[in-house]
């Protein structure tokens, strides 16, 4: 077998940052050469699950759906198998046995690029980084225009002292101290250089740290709290503890005379949606998408339909009261998503108001909002048109 080896497939969905857009184009490398002996498990730690997919499978999905091409992965000689399995179905990608070190690694990754063509930029990130923003890299390409190297910092904000044998010696100043993240981006040509010449017997702590050592000049970008490293087994548990979904689903019949409230808006349509409140049947089952993610029973106990109190009441109401809900139990709101069910009215030219609406009664950022339509295929009592459905997705993390 080959030094190389690649996964072929469709390219990746983005991981969200859509808004920023890449200038120029780069490589990349991702580092899983490593044992990660500290997070414990059967295998090492970029090769074990971690939301839901190998925790290498993240940082490589990110900088495909951003644009890296090529994209080469240092992996351990002997988990060559595991690796492809891990990366199936994304592509196309490199992997190159990895070194010792991890500085070898790089090198050898830096090495196999070194063979292909126009190759001008390259970023180097660490597998065990998995939740990578797309403005992050945006601005480490960009920083590339004027200098030969960037990284990605994010400021020392707590208190720093120096210690020995376990105690206090003294307080160290926190002025131009920064916090080194990856990936970290170079002009391709010298930082290839500045590995080849590196006459140290010593590891370099990173990549910068070569390529100062060549005479470079590295700028500094802002990095993201998102960019923490998984490094304990506590890292792969924390999002059981912090990550909590819910589901919500609702009906409710169309009658004329009503009036049509969908997500917040009112919708011009020759029938509306009968209930004890305004009957918006989206809201209603988002709320109870938000309720269940915090385990706070659903919509009608909060709001029973026998009180009188609640007749015609408009369901911002509820929706607004399920986010505090879910702020008071020690969460915030990661995304909801809600699908409407219908045959008529056309839910498409009103979605993207939609989304703003719910958007403001949560408090959250439209991007954490997903709304859809679809039919039943004129089948059941919505493909009669005989009312209105909806479900509701939410997932909600500590806060």
């Amino acid at each position: 077998m080959s030094a190389t080896t690649s996964t072929n497939g469709t390219e990746p969905a983005s991981s969200g940052d859509n808004s920023t857009s890449l200038s120029a184009s780069y490589a990349a490398i991702v580092v899983a050469a490593g044992k990660g002996l500290r997070a414990g498990g059967s295998v090492p730690k970029q090769f074990a699950l971690w939301r839901g997919e190998p925790l290498l499978r993240h940082s490589v999905e990110r900088l495909l759906a951003a644009g890296a091409h090529p994209l080469v992965i240092a992996i351990p000689a002997d988990y060559r198998e595991l690796a492809e399995t891990a990366l199936a179905g994304l592509g196309p990608v490199e992997l190159v046995p990895g070194g010792a070190t991890r500085q070898a690694s790089v090198r050898a990754a830096l090495e196999h690029l070194a063979r292909c063509e126009d190759v001008e930029r390259v970023l180097i990130h660490d597998a065990a980084r998995p939740d990578l923003p797309r403005t992050v890299i945006a601005d480490l390409v960009d920083a590339l225009k004027t200098t030969p190297g960037a990284i990605p910092v994010l400021p020392v904000v707590d208190s720093v002292v120096r210690g020995a044998q376990g105690l206090r010696q003294e307080a160290v100043s926190r002025d131009g101290l920064f916090r080194v993240q990856t990936p970290q981006a170079f002009r391709f040509a010298e930082i290839l250089a500045a590995h080849r010449g590196w006459n140290s017997e010593a590891e370099a702590g990173d990549d910068a740290t070569v390529a100062e050592a060549a005479g470079l000049a590295v700028a500094l970008t802002t990095g993201d709290e998102r960019l923490r490293k998984v490094t304990f087994a506590s890292d792969f548990e924390e999002l059981a503890m912090t990550c909590r979904t819910g589901s919500g689903f609702d009906v409710h019949r169309l009658a004329e005379g009503e009036e049509l409230w969908l997500c917040g808006l009112k919708i011009e349509h020759t029938h509306g949606l009968a209930g004890h409140s305004d009957a918006d049947v989206a809201i209603h089952a988002l709320v109870d998408a938000l309720l269940g993610a915090i385990a706070a029973g659903d919509i009608g106990d909060h709001f029973p339909p026998s009180d009188p109190q609640w007749k015609g009441a408009s369901s911002d109401r509820f929706l607004a009261h399920a986010a505090t809900l879910v702020r008071d139990s020690g969460h915030a709101i990661a995304n909801v998503d809600v699908t409407i069910i219908c045959e008529a009215p056309k839910i498409g030219p009103h979605k993207q108001a939609m989304r703003q609406r719910l958007a403001e009664i949560l408090g959250i950022d439209v991007g954490r909002v997903s709304v859809k339509a679809t039919t039943t295929e004129r089948l059941g009592l919505t493909g009669r048109g005989e009312g209105i459905a909806a479900q509701a997705v939410a997932t909600v993390t500590a806060a």
